[in-house]
């Protein structure tokens, strides 16, 4: 999975290039994480490619924007507890803070997890962690997109 489409994710997701995209929902799109070393890892980004933070947006669109993390949550929550014995529960992030653009993360937390990484949020594992290539979206994710995308059909009522 290469090419500029990284660079620009909301434009790339509008255009309908974003090769991560699974579902776009009333406020945003819900994508699949570039790293899946926590299996289920997704991220919702704005449809508003000028939002940088869930400020920027009217609250009416604020208010979708957290039902959509909701839902996504709930899709990953559903899944991840299919998928894995060892499924905990799900956080939920908005930081902010590398990405230039408004965009919630959806992170499954497991029992496997090393206990005192999974005491704390994601953004604790090391950078090695992230970008092992092992870890890197791929085909071998197309069961599990598969699995999120029917979850999100059976909660939304389409398909």
């Amino acid at each position: 999975m290469t090419g500029d489409w990284r660079r620009d994710r909301v434009g790339a997701a509008l255009r309908g290039v974003n090769p991560t995209v699974l579902r776009r929902l009333s406020a945003g799109f819900a994508v699949i994480g570039d790293s899946q070393f926590l299996p289920g890892y997704c991220v919702l980004i704005s449809d508003d490619p000028d939002a940088d933070r869930l400020a920027d947006l009217p609250r009416e669109r604020r208010l979708a924007f957290l039902a959509d993390m909701d839902l996504l949550g709930e899709a990953v929550h559903r899944v991840c507890a299919r998928r894995d014995p060892g499924f905990l529960r799900v956080n939920y992030e908005i930081l902010g803070n590398l990405d230039a653009f408004l965009h919630a993360h959806v992170r499954p937390r497991y029992r496997w997890e090393a206990a005192d990484l999974r005491r704390g949020p994601a953004t604790a594992y090391p950078a090695e962690v992230w970008r092992d290539p092992a870890h890197a979206l791929g085909p071998r994710h197309d069961e599990l997109r598969g699995q999120l995308v029917e979850e999100f059909d059976a909660l939304t009522g389409h398909g």
